[in-house]
């Protein structure tokens, strides 16, 4: 099983608020899983969203 993270956890990997991980996730452009009411973002959909958001090359 990778590892999972909340919301905080992406949101310092990333160097972004909070918020912004939330608004990433209502777009559609951060994949997560709710379990309850808390999101969980796994390492691989991280890592598919930076991957995304790649510039130059």
């Amino acid at each position: 099983m990778s590892t999972v993270y909340t919301i905080k956890e992406a949101a310092e990997k990333l160097k972004v608020c909070i918020w912004t991980v939330r608004k990433l996730i209502a777009l559609g452009e951060l994949k997560s899983v709710k379990i309850g009411r808390v999101y969980r973002i796994s390492e691989k959909h991280l890592e598919a969203f930076l991957k995304a958001k790649e510039v130059g090359g």
